[in-house]
C-alpha cells in the first residue's frame, strides 16, 4: 500500500482532546479522542492536567508516525484560548496551567484599569470585556504580582495552542489569533500590544509573534515535516468560511455559547457594545472580527430539561421536532424561564415557544455585529444549525438575507489544517467542504 500525504491536527478542547488526520481532499482518515481528569493548583482550584496532555501529544505523534499508510507532511494545532503555560528557556512548564475560570483578585484588576485610562476606555481599546482570568493578559499580570520568582525564572508565557505547537516544532512563539482574543493584551486602535504590556514589564515575557500560516521545520525521530504555530479555536473555525466565501457574511457558531462572528466588521467596539457582551477576535490574517455572545445553548439545555420533566418526556425527544407554522403563529416572544408551563397545551407547543424566545435573543445579539455592514449571508453551524424550528425562525427574522445551516465536520481542526495548505498540500483547495442548506423566509416574525 502506498502511503498517502496527510496533515495531523491536534484539536484540544476543554473537555475532549482530539487528534485528526486529513488527506489532501481534507477528508478525515483517522480520529482519536482522549479525556484527562483535572488536577488542582496550589490553591486547590481545578486545572488542566498539563503533564498528561503533554505526554498524550508525544504518544499520539509516536502512533501516527509509526503508521506505514501515512506520509505526514505537516502538523498543526487548534486549542482553547485564555490559558497560559509559563515555560523556561527549554520550553518546560514552571507552573500549573491555571483554569481561566479561576477567581481573579478584584482589587488587582481594578487597579490595572485605573492606572491605564479607567475601566471603560481600557476595555474599549483592548476589545475585551472585564472577564477576570478569561482575560489571559491579566493572568500574566497576576503571576508577576503574586509569584515573582516564577515570573523571573520563566522565558515566555505561551498560550496553550502555541505551547502544544512548541512540543512539535521546538519553536517558542506567539500567534495573533491567541493574542487578539479578549486577552486585554492587544490595542485594537493601534493594532499593536497595548502600552500597559510594555510598561508593566510583560512584553519581554511574550514570545516573538509569527504569522498564523507560518510553517516551521519539525522533526520526529527520522521523520521531517512542517509544523504550524497553532491557532485559537474560534479563529480556526472561521478559516473554512473565509477561504470559501469572499463576500461578506456572518457566522453564528452555536454551542453552549452562540457566538456571532463578523469578519467584515472592523469598526471599533463602543462602550455600549462592550456592555452587551461584544468583543473582538483577530482572524488568522490579523484582521479584527467583531463578535457578540449569547449563552443560548446553555439556556436551551436547562429549559428543555424543565419542559421534559413537566410533560414526562425524555430530553432526546426535542432533538427532531419539526417546525409547525400553525403553532408558531399563536406565540409571542418573551423570556422563557419566567413562563408557566401549565399555560401550554403540549410539550411541542412549549418547545416552539422556547426556541422562539431564544431566536429573538439571537436576532438582537447578531444585530450588534451587523450594524452598518453590507452582509447578505448568515451561516449557522453547530447544534442550532440542525434545529429546524430555530432555522425557520432565523430566516423569518432576517428576510433580506440568505440564511443557511452550515455543516462542516470538525470545523476547528479543518481550519487549522487549511491554514497550512500551501505548506503541505499539492492539490488545489477543494470546493464543497462546507455543506449548506438554505432556509427560505416564511411569515415574517414580529419582534416585540
Amino acid at each position: 500500500m502506498q502511503a498517502i500525504p496527510v496533515i495531523v491536527v491536534f484539536d484540544v478542547g476543554k473537555t475532549n482532546k482530539k487528534l485528526f488526520v486529513f488527506d489532501e481532499q481534507y477528508r478525515i482518515v483517522l480520529e482519536r479522542t482522549a479525556r484527562f481528569t483535572e488536577i488542582t493548583d496550589e490553591d486547590g482550584d481545578a486545572c488542566e492536567n498539563l503533564e498528561s496532555l503533554t505526554q498524550s501529544v508525544y504518544d499520539s505523534l509516536h502512533e501516527v508516525f509509526d503508521r506505514k499508510d501515512f506520509r505526514i507532511k505537516a502538523v498543526n494545532v487548534s486549542a482553547y484560548g485564555a490559558s497560559l503555560v509559563y515555560v523556561d528557556e527549554h520550553g518546560k512548564p514552571l507552573a500549573p496551567l491555571y483554569n481561566y475560570l479561576k477567581q481573579y483578585p478584584a482589587a488587582l484588576q481594578q487597579g490595572l484599569y485605573n492606572k491605564y485610562g479607567g475601566q471603560d476606555e481600557f476595555l474599549r481599546q483592548t476589545a475585551s470585556p472585564a472577564l477576570g482570568s478569561l482575560n489571559s493578559g491579566l493572568q500574566l499580570y497576576r503571576l508577576k504580582a503574586e509569584q515573582p520568582a516564577v515570573f523571573n525564572a520563566m522565558q515566555y508565557a505561551l498560550h496553550l495552542p502555541q505551547y502544544i505547537s512548541s512540543l512539535i516544532s521546538g519553536k517558542l512563539c506567539s500567534d495573533i489569533t491567541s493574542i487578539g482574543c479578549h486577552t486585554a493584551l492587544w490595542d485594537f486602535d493601534q493594532q499593536a500590544y497595548h502600552a500597559w504590556v510594555k510598561e508593566e514589564g510583560l512584553l519581554g515575557k511574550l514570545a516573538p509573534m509569527l504569522p498564523s500560516n507560518k510553517e516551521l521545520p519539525g522533526r520526529y525521530g527520522k521523520h521531517t515535516f512542517m509544523a504550524g504555530t497553532g491557532l485559537h479555536d474560534s479563529s480556526a473555525a472561521l478559516i473554512p468560511y473565509l477561504l470559501q466565501f469572499p463576500e461578506p457574511f456572518v457566522l453564528i457558531s452555536t454551542g453552549t455559547w452562540c457566538i456571532s462572528l463578523n469578519p467584515f466588521n472592523d469598526v471599533p467596539l463602543s462602550k455600549e457594545e462592550l456592555a452587551q457582551d461584544c468583543l473582538c477576535y483577530l482572524s488568522y490574517e490579523g484582521r479584527p472580527v467583531k463578535a457578540s455572545r449569547l449563552f443560548a445553548g446553555n439556556e436551551h439545555e436547562q429549559q428543555v430539561k424543565r419542559i421534559a420533566a413537566h410533560f414526562s418526556q425524555h430530553t432526546l425527544h426535542y432533538r427532531s421536532i419539526p417546525y409547525d407554522a400553525r403553532i408558531m403563529a399563536a406565540l409571542k416572544p418573551g423570556v422563557f424561564e419566567r413562563r408557566d408551563l401549565h399555560a401550554f397545551s403540549s410539550d411541542v407547543e412549549a418547545y416552539h415557544q422556547l426556541v422562539l424566545d431564544i431566536a429573538v435573543q439571537q436576532y438582537h445579539s447578531t444585530q450588534l455585529v451587523l450594524k452598518d455592514r453590507p452582509v447578505k449571508r448568515i451561516f449557522v453551524d453547530g447544534g442550532f444549525g440542525k434545529n429546524e424550528i430555530y432555522m425557520h425562525l432565523l430566516a423569518s427574522m432576517f428576510p433580506d438575507m440568505e440564511v443557511y445551516a452550515a455543516t462542516i465536520p470538525q470545523a476547528t481542526a479543518l481550519g487549522a489544517a487549511l491554514a497550512l495548505h500551501a505548506a503541505w498540500n499539492s492539490q488545489p483547495l477543494p470546493e464543497g467542504i462546507i455543506e449548506l442548506k438554505r432556509y427560505q423566509t416564511g411569515k415574517q416574525i414580529t419582534l416585540y
